[in-house]
């Protein structure tokens, strides 16, 4: 199983999820794909992505310093 992150920091919707659809098409049912962005509209964009396509959401955490947040997916 890997472990893959992608930094989306700075783009806007829906660049963070195109990122993520095109890296997810590389990775393994059971893979982590970490997506780390600053556009808040990618925190409900991101899971209605996954539940689209059959992705579990593990996490989403928030950097109170940065206003950073990744998104943790199991593909």
């Amino acid at each position: 199983m890997s472990y893959e992150v992608i930094d989306a920091r700075g783009l806007l919707c829906p660049l963070p999820v195109i990122k993520a659809q095109n890296k997810a098409k590389q990775l393994q049912p059971g893979d982590t794909l970490e997506i780390i962005c600053t556009d808040p509209g990618a925190q409900h964009d991101i899971p209605a992505w996954c539940r689209i396509h059959g992705h579990k959401v593990i996490e989403i955490q928030q950097d109170e310093e940065s206003d950073d947040f990744s998104v943790i997916v199991e593909i």
